[in-house]
């Protein structure tokens, strides 16, 4: 089956391909044709309307107009269908066309489906206002051919109108024209009667034929027969029409959405090449780990590749992250390996969960944490195996179905067994390069006129590396053909095969202040914020900003995408190289010094003379391998220094005794000492960072003047205790003294630091309280106070705060009001504030963030009945607030509310009937709260979702609040008995009932169910149900002993996409052929070898037996693999792996039972089981063919 649609979608392109080939051809011969055809597409494409590609009609505004219309086309008769526009071409104004009957459906069924369209911002096609006659108005015909999907509602009386006959009649030519989407609904109607013309809707088209002629009777009936083919949505089918009305509207939402992805590499040219590729490497459908490896050599393309790949499907993973330039931002490590992989485990972390302020003890927390997540990580230009040991070790640390990919310019490290597969970026081919050149000299694929041969030779000179490409294109665009021929012999001159030739020759073609902007960038301020590189350069050169603009036109660096400047490798070494050459053997008469063997010979010189060239130092002291003593007075010598950074200083260095007297930058990470030279006049410096200065105990002695300093860094200085006077600090726009443990206070003087936007103060635990001066930082935005453990109240009113984090302030006892109201607060998180007892009673409705978090305040005994002023509110959490007993009943005002969260409040007793009133409630956690014992009745809350109420202990009555629940956890409640009402919920599709041990039987069980968990449930006897369902996810029913053999056999017949699991003494005789141990045989007799390869299916099961000591509080990650290998060449070509979490340990034998669908090279086979938990063996193994082939041994 699966072939023979291949064959038909295959004849089907094949088709389209030949029809647009005929237009072609018959334009050619009739220039006529195409000049009717040309006119149409410009008559119908909205001239205001940008590019369908640029922006995908699915994230049109909804208030946007939906019936502005292009002028009348020409009759449908002048268009030939090969005359059409194709689908990749064609413009999109509108997503959704409806044809309907509308005293059908107008007042019911279609305008419930307006709303949800409109819910999820999908355009309609308005027909409100065209007047109905005999023949279909030239305004639809336009709407049809402008909507990306048409969707047909076929009711009782669709056919007795000749006007929605016609439109199904344009529909259908658009279909095979257009590519357009046609999605049917049999809305009360069965669709043989559609297709066939029978029943009540026959006799409706028979009478609507009347007196009609035969032609346009014959198209009506092979629309109609071509509609009722296609795979639609039956209202018969669905209980709940509401139901069906959402799945309807997340079916055209993703097909738009799919639609819309391939303009993200639209104008990458190659790029759906590497997508189609890699593809075939991610086994997106695979539920194994995959590490997949992207190789090549920089400026190939591969960061770019991994970008695209993760636009694209990131969306489907629970969790997603894509980690950039690893090597430049965690370089090799050479005092502490196991420090490195925390902090590289840290920011991993961070960006996954996307919290900024995460603490990590140990190096299993990216295990522990994602072992049962289904993961997206993108690692990009890693080069050391550290960066990936830190991150991704094992497999096994994510959940099934995730994804890891690596780009790197070192092959070697992909070279180790966990790394499933590598793809190797090319050199793209002459015609992608030409293409590649041309959309950056031209804006498009292919040169203009006349520049032909010009733009096919400077492709040549430029290399095949992409990012000579980009470079030399951007030089070129824009300039006249003469400048071209001009600049061509030079280009010739100068090539010597290397990128860095081609680099330079775009660098020549810069002005000496561009040119000298370049170099200072790529010499010391990559990835650094254009406000610093302008704070420190805007007396050298006018227009730093505007400069800063044109190197990016010119692909010389790029800060678009982040806040920083980033310059590529190449040209980043391109700019080095020129410093060096500036003077190769004499390095004190460079501009900046890169390489620490340079900076040692000058720092340990005592030539007087020598060094007044340099104005930059950037000292790697990790390249070092012995401390590095500096001559005294060479910094007080080198006056012209004023940008000095030295990076993992440790003890590589000894103390100095003076400084450059016009530092505008000081970089120096563990400065050896503990202040300062007294002599240092800190007057220019714009950017200060000392961070891990253990020894560091105050900045300087005294007061001195900082109106120049931008930003201020000393965090991980353990040692210091006081800050300078900030007095003359009014351009400071950020100051870091996170973890400064030994900082008691601020001084009084930060007021004056007028336009600070960035304090954090996280962990400085010796803080004791904020000086009353803050209040006139208007300007700040950033509060971050997490771990200010003795801080036990906040000033009256702090800036104007943006994000306010409170992580762990123990000794906190209230919130100010002014603070918590603040207008621009966009996130605010109290965690762990467990002083905190009470929040301000008024809380304004217009201010607060759509995200509030008051996790871990075991004190907090009430909320103020204000709370439900908060309307904007979108997310809650109150989880760990222990002392919390109800919840006011004004909650329920709380409308936008989609997420709630009250895990562990453990003293709460019951919920009120308000929440029912929370009509965008989508999930509710209430894990452990062990005094519920019911949930409200009597209401039916219709967007939940999701219910969580995991080891609510005192549970006892099955909580009924709403019908339309997808993912229902109720381990460890005292719930004895489920209502039968459960097999009517029609989208509940994940059960977890872990440990409900009063539990004898379950229920029919709704038909949508994916996934049931029933482990530990020792009480359960009886499955009362049968699964319908085509496939389930996964059975689980680990020691449930007391299974009776009906529920066995039924969990044995039940098909599965992943797993099923229950106890088991031996593998049943369902199984054709068993064996005893892990491996065993099958062979198909009088079979052709002609037959094969060929794919086929199995039902496997294995009986485990588990060996590890029996501890209830145990949770055990357990993986089995299979191998099929041909039982007489031995190849072996399928190895793949199943997963299961969180397996509960036992003291009884379990059988495992899965499905497998494989290709098969012989009708003689061996499968290979293997269970890789040392905990558990398996002592049988038996498969069941799920084929028609007549195997036997």
């Amino acid at each position: 089956m699966r072939f023979r649609s291949f064959l038909k979608e295959t004849k089907k392109q094949r088709r389209l391909v030949e029809k647009r080939k005929k237009r072609k051809a018959d334009e050619l011969s009739n220039p006529v044709r195409k000049k009717i055809r040309v006119k149409y597409q410009s008559q119908t494409q909205d001239p205001s309307s940008p590019p369908s590609s640029l922006s995908p009609p699915s994230f049109l505004s909804p208030n946007s107009p939906q019936s502005s219309l292009s002028p009348l086309p020409p009759p449908l008769s002048a268009l030939s269908p090969s005359s059409a526009p194709s689908s990749s071409t064609h413009v999109w104004l509108h997503d959704v066309f409806p044809s309907f009957r509308g005293e059908d459906v107008r007042d019911n069924f279609l305008s419930h489906i307006k709303k949800e369209f409109g819910r999820k911002t999908i355009t309609f096609f308005n027909d409100n206002g065209i007047e109905r006659g005999e023949s279909i108005a030239p305004e639809l015909i336009r709407g049809i051919r402008a909507s990306k999907i048409a969707i047909v509602l076929l009711s009782r009386n669709y056919a007795s109108s000749k006007w929605c006959l016609e439109e199904l009649v344009e529909i259908m030519n658009c279909r095979e024209e257009l590519g357009q989407t046609v999605i049917a609904i049999f809305y009360k109607v069965d669709p043989s009667h559609v297709k066939k013309l029978t029943g009540d809707f026959g006799e409706v088209f028979r009478k609507t034929c009347e007196g009609k002629a035969k032609e346009e009777i014959r198209r009506w009936k092979q629309a109609l027969e071509k509609v009722a083919t296609i795979a639609g949505y039956h209202s018969c089918n669905w209980v709940d029409e509401a139901a069906m009305i959402e799945d309807i509207c997340t079916d055209v939402y993703n097909k738009l959405n799919n639609s819309a992805q391939s303009s993200d590499f639209d104008n990458l040219v190659g790029m759906r090449a590497h997508m189609t590729k890699l593809e075939l490497l991610l086994r997106l459908d695979s539920n194994e780990v995959r590490m997949i490896g992207i190789w090549g050599p920089s400026g190939i393309g591969k960061s770019t590749i991994a970008r695209v790949l993760f636009s694209q499907y990131s969306r489907e993973f629970q969790f997603s992250v894509f980690m950039e330039n690893i090597k430049r931002r965690f370089p090799r490590p050479y005092y502490d390996e196991y420090s490195a992989k925390l902090q590289l485990q840290k920011e991993f972390m961070s960006q996954i969960i996307n919290r900024e302020d995460m603490k990590i003890q140990h190096l299993g927390v990216v295990e522990d944490r994602l072992k049962d997540k289904r993961v997206l990580a993108i690692l990009d230009d890693v080069d050391h195996s550290l960066q990936i040991e830190a991150i991704a070790k094992e497999a096994r640390w994510f959940g099934p179905g995730s994804r890891i990919i690596i780009t790197t310019q070192d092959k070697s490290l992909l070279n180790a067994p966990r790394i499933d597969d590598i793809y190797e970026v090319e050199f793209p081919p002459d015609d992608e390069a030409l293409e590649i050149f041309c959309m950056y000299a031209f804006g498009q694929k292919s040169p203009r006129g006349g520049f032909k041969e010009l733009a096919c030779e400077v492709t040549k000179l430029a290399g095949d590396l992409p990012l000579g490409l980009k470079v030399i294109g951007s030089y070129f665009e824009g300039r006249p053909k003469q400048e071209w021929e001009e600049d061509l012999p030079r280009l010739r001159s100068i090539l010597d095969g290397e990128i860095e030739s081609i680099l330079k020759f775009s660098y020549d073609a810069l002005c000496v202040d561009d040119q000298n902007l370049f170099l200072h960038l790529s010499c010391f301020f990559n990835y650094e914020t254009p406000e610093i590189v302008e704070g420190c350069l805007a007396k050298k050169f006018v227009g730093v900003k505007g400069r800063l603009r044109g190197l990016a036109e010119k692909s010389f660096i790029s800060f678009e995408r982040s806040l920083y400047i980033e310059i590529h490798d190449l040209l980043a070494r391109l700019g080095r190289e020129i410093v060096r050459k500036q003077s190769i053997h004499e390095p004190g008469k460079r501009q900046f010094l890169v390489d620490a063997g340079d900076i040692c010979q000058v720092l340990r010189d005592d030539d007087k003379l020598g060094s007044r060239n340099v104005i930059g130092i950037d000292l790697d002291l990790s390249k070092l391998e012995t401390e590095l003593k500096i001559s005294d007075g060479v910094f007080a010598r080198m006056s012209n220094v004023q940008f000095l950074r030295v990076k993992y200083g440790f003890d590589s260095i000894a103390p100095v005794t003076c400084l450059p007297p016009n530092l505008r930058i000081l970089d120096w990470d563990s400065f050896p000492m503990t202040c300062l030279p007294s002599s240092f006049n800190p007057e220019f410096l714009v950017k200060i960072i000392l961070t891990e200065s253990n020894y560091l105990e105050k900045l300087w002695e005294g007061n001195k003047t900082i109106r120049n300093l931008k930003l201020m860094n000393l965090s991980d200085s353990i040692n210091l205790t006081e800050l300078p006077d900030l007095s003359t600090a009014t351009s400071l726009q950020e100051l870091n003294l996170r973890d400064c443990s030994s900082l008691t206070e601020l001084p009084f003087s930060i007021g004056n630091a007028i336009n600070l936007r960035r304090l954090d103060l996280s962990h400085c635990s010796s803080l004791v309280e904020l000086p009353s001066s803050m209040e006139n930082i208007t300007t700040l935005e950033n509060l971050l106070l997490t771990g200010c453990s003795h801080i036990a109240k906040l000033p009256s009113s702090i800036g104007n705060l943006k994000r306010l984090y409170l992580e762990n302030c123990s000794s906190l006892e209230e919130l100010p009001s002014s603070v918590i109201n603040s207008f621009n607060l966009k996130a605010f998180a109290c965690r762990g504030c467990t002083n905190l007892v009470e929040l301000p009673l008024y809380m304004d409705t217009a201010s607060y963030p759509k995200e509030f978090e008051l996790r871990g305040c075991s004190s907090l005994r009430e909320l103020p009945s204000s709370i439900g002023n908060i309307t904007i509110l979108e997310d809650l959490y109150l989880g760990g607030c222990s002392s919390l007993v109800e919840l006011p009943s004004s909650i329920g005002s709380m409308t936008n509310l989609r997420k709630l969260s009250l895990n562990e409040c453990t003293s709460l007793v019951k919920l009120p009937s308000s929440i029912g009133d929370m009509s965008n409630l989508r999930i509710l956690f209430l894990e452990r709260c062990s005094k519920l014992t019911a949930l409200p009745v009597n209401i039916n809350m219709k967007s939940l979702d999701t219910l969580v109420l995991t080891d609510c202990s005192s549970l006892k009555v099955f909580p009924e609040i709403s019908t339309n629940i997808g993912v229902l956890k109720l381990t460890g409640t005292a719930i004895e008995q489920f209502p039968p009402s459960i097999m009517s919920w029609p989208r509940l599709r994940e059960l977890v009932i872990k440990g409900c041990t009063k539990l004898v039987s379950l229920p029919q069980l709704p038909d949508s169910l994916e996934f049931l968990v029933a482990d530990n449930c020792g009480s359960l006897e009886r499955l009362d149900c049968s699964f319908h369902k085509k496939k389930f996810n996964a059975l689980s029913f680990v020691n449930c002993f007391k299974l009776n053999q009906a529920a066995r056999d039924l969990i044995i017949n039940t098909s599965k996409r992943d797993f099923a699991i229950f106890p088991g003494e031996t593998v049943p005789t369902y199984f054709t052929y068993r064996a005893t141990g892990s491996t065993m045989s099958m062979t198909w007799s009088g079979l052709d070898t002609q037959y094969f390869p060929t794919s086929l299916r199995f039902k496997a099961c294995l009986l485990l037996v588990y060996k590890g000591d029996v501890d209830a509080g145990d949770r055990h990650w357990s993986e089995t693999t299979y191998c099929i290998k041909d039982k007489l060449s031995g190849v072996k070509p399928v190895s793949y792996s199943y997963r299961l979490f969180d397996l509960s340990p036992t003291s009884g034998e379990h059988l495992f039972i899965f499905e497998i669908e494989e290709t098969v090279s012989s009708p003689e086979i061996v499968f290979e089981f293997e269970h890789k938990n040392k905990n558990w063996e398996i002592k049988e193994c038996g498969t069941h063919p799920l084929e028609t082939l007549a195997p036997s041994c």
